[in-house]
């Protein structure tokens, strides 16, 4: 199999492997008002509220906030992968190419799922089996979902972790996780959600743990990926630096929502929602490095998902808080026909 096979994803209706379907126009993936709750032993915890946003063929959207703030439970419920119970999608479409994912039949969403739909997830060394070869691993979803015979799936297998950058992968695909540094198993990880040639890659805090220089070549690795494929590419980090790096849109996230959505350069240089603008006040600058200054910080903790609250989530930690923040939730505001959007009060008045 040669590497143009990588540029060739099979149709959600078509099962000929390799075949590439009709790009129907509009966004390739598209999150509409999708909600997710979760039981617990205190109550209700609303999770997700409303969340939407669209991802373009061959774009990257950054999902970027603290921890707890939704970012990964938005990559799951795209994944249908929220356990059931105790949480559930309460609301919501998700449309890939144009099909609802959360109206599908289980079996019907398997064929999606980790095929036409991928994802890496946060932690390579429990995420992948530790009793089977990494080609083993990678083979499966191939053979599962291309209907390849064993041969052309560990062929496959082969070829991928020479497209991740893997030295010696004919050797090394008969090796066990455990035989590979963090770096080589997040490549491995990334070779297996590959696989398939997908439409869009879901990355998950891809570099968590790993060392700077691992970082940087695991981000070329997945820009250069895109650039040669196409895939469409969600980033979940914390890291506004990753954000500034990779990504060609962003949207923050808040206690369960986004908050403010555009294009990196507006965000990142002109942040409008004050949580925007504290995440990127508290990342590292070169004149904190060069004048020892301490890194500002967000005052106050995320509030509890379990509260149920008619305001701003954000209202007890911003400093530019009015009266109605606590009050009423705020309405969303619209710039430059809807690619530039905050839910702020301050400009959803006119204010700066």
């Amino acid at each position: 199999m040669n590497a143009t096979a990588l540029s060739s994803p099979t149709s959600l209706s078509d099962p000929t492997p390799g075949s590439r379907p009709a790009q129907a126009p509009g966004p390739l993936l598209e999150v509409e008002n999708l909600s997710v709750e979760f039981d617990t032993r205190k109550g209700v915890a609303r999770v997700l509220e409303s969340v939407s946003f669209a991802l373009n063929r061959g774009q990257t959207l950054g999902l970027v906030g603290e921890s707890g703030c939704g970012k990964s439970m938005t990559a799951l419920a795209i994944m249908r992968l929220i356990p059931n119970p105790p949480g559930r999608i309460t609301a919501g479409q998700v449309r890939f190419e144009g099909t609802d994912l959360l109206s599908l039949s289980d079996p019907a969403m398997r064929e999606i799922r980790g095929n036409r739909v991928s994802m890496i997830f946060q932690e390579p060394m429990t995420s992948l089996n530790p009793v089977y070869t990494v080609g083993e691993q990678i083979a499966e979803a191939v053979r599962l979902h291309q209907r390849l015979d064993r041969r052309a799936a560990h062929a496959r297998a082969i070829e991928m972790l020479e497209q991740v950058g893997i030295p010696a992968a004919r050797t090394r695909v008969d090796e066990y996780p455990h035989q590979f540094s963090g770096g080589m198993r997040q490549r491995v990880m990334i070779a297996m959600a590959l696989a398939c040639n997908p439409g869009v890659l879901i990355a998950d805090e891809p570099t968590t743990a790993l060392d700077v220089t691992v970082q940087a070549q695991i981000f070329d690795l997945i820009s250069d990926l895109r650039s040669r494929t196409g895939t469409a590419v969600v980033l979940i980090t914390h890291d506004m630096g990753a954000i500034a790096e990779m990504t060609d849109r962003v949207a923050v996230m808040y206690a369960g929502r986004i908050v403010e959505e555009g294009t990196v350069a507006e965000v990142l240089e002109h942040p409008l929602h004050p949580y925007t603008q504290g995440l990127i006040a508290c990342a590292p600058g070169r004149r904190t490095a060069a004048h020892g200054e301490p890194l500002e910080e967000i005052p106050g903790t995320v509030p509890s998902l379990l509260e149920r609250r008619g305001g701003c989530a954000f209202a007890d930690r911003c400093r530019h808080v009015l009266p109605r923040c606590r009050l009423d939730l705020p309405a969303e505001t619209q710039f430059d026909g809807g690619q530039r959007r905050v839910l702020c009060w301050l400009h959803a008045e006119g204010g700066s």
